[in-house]
């Protein structure tokens, strides 16, 4: 049985990522700090293949010892987003960055590492531009910037893939409104309405689930997938904030927006991205911008407003 070590185990991504795993009888350890206070991951705690540790992963003996007792390393520790990491600049910094080059100094050569970065890294680009796994990064933001840095740290080694994640949408065990699909369907939902600025800003998409099928590839084809960076996002879904809304008016018929000029967003990332390199493995999302779209709406339509995480 493989041992995997999920730093992040009980957040956004890590909660379904554990859970999934944990059903696919892997021995599955996490190491959480509950920042969010979200009982994301409780159900797992009587399965014999899963262990839970708090902790953090700026505890180098704590994540020392982790580390060494695992055969896959799957670091998705992180301050996530532009605004948190605006707010809380020096943690950013030590979980997002130096957490890994520890990580980096600590692993056995014969470990696995699956990364998830971002593709936040390609900053701003110009209309034509079509941004692939070897143009050089443009991090605007100190979220991107960590997170670049991360990934070329964990490079230097063998054994080790890089995924650069699209935005991500969809249900968790612990939600998140701030991602720009899961917001936007939230406003359809909730207001009705929303104000958006600078509509023609770009972002590729993807959607939870298939972030979690894309560990699992990683792991059954990693002799194939090693030493390199993947986009991951869907090919369908490279859109502009105004089809976006477009996209959501198309489930939610109520739902109405206006631009403004007057405002901008503080989140400047615009662009357009390839996902062929993964796509000519074999790899593909299994599962459409509508669908998830669809999703969100039946989710929220079932939960109250006040108990949605705010968290940004």
């Amino acid at each position: 049985m493989l041992k995997v070590l999920i730093t992040g185990g009980a957040g956004y991504i890590g909660s379904l990522l554990s859970d999934y795993l944990v059903r696919k009888n892997f021995q599955v350890t996490v190491i959480d700090n509950l920042k969010f206070k979200k009982n994301t991951i409780g159900h797992l705690l009587l399965c014999k293949n899963f262990k839970f540790i708090f902790g953090d992963v700026r505890n180098e003996a704590l994540y020392l010892k982790e580390i060494k007792n695992n055969d896959i390393i799957l670091p998705l520790a992180a301050l996530v987003g532009a605004p948190l990491c605006n707010l809380h600049e020096n943690e950013a910094k030590e979980v997002n960055e130096i957490s890994i080059d520890y990580l980096f100094r600590n692993l056995e050569r014969s470990q696995i590492v699956i990364y998830p970065t971002t593709n936040s890294g390609y900053g701003i680009t110009k209309k034509n531009i079509v941004c692939t796994e070897n143009m050089p990064l443009n991090p605007i933001s100190i979220y991107g910037q960590t997170k670049t840095n991360a990934e070329k740290i964990l490079m230097q080694r063998e054994n080790t893939i890089c995924l650069r994640l699209a935005t991500v949408f969809g249900v968790s065990f612990r939600n998140r409104i701030d991602l720009l699909v899961n917001n936007f369907v939230y406003n359809s939902i909730f207001n009705k309405e929303m104000v958006i600025y600078e509509p023609e800003f770009r972002r590729n998409f993807i959607h939870i689930r298939d972030i979690i099928y894309t560990f699992e590839y990683c792991v059954e084809k990693f002799t194939l997938l090693k030493n390199n960076i993947y986009n991951v996002g869907l090919s369908s879904a490279n859109l502009t904030k105004i089809e976006l809304c477009n996209e959501i008016k198309k489930v939610v018929k109520d739902f109405n927006y206006k631009i403004s000029s007057d405002g901008t967003d503080p989140d400047k990332r615009d662009y357009f991205v390839s996902n062929e390199k993964l796509e000519k493995t074999g790899w593909l999302p299994k599962i459409s911008l509508s669908e998830g779209i669809k999703e969100l709406v039946q989710s929220y339509n079932i939960t109250q407003k006040e108990n949605f995480d705010k968290n940004i």
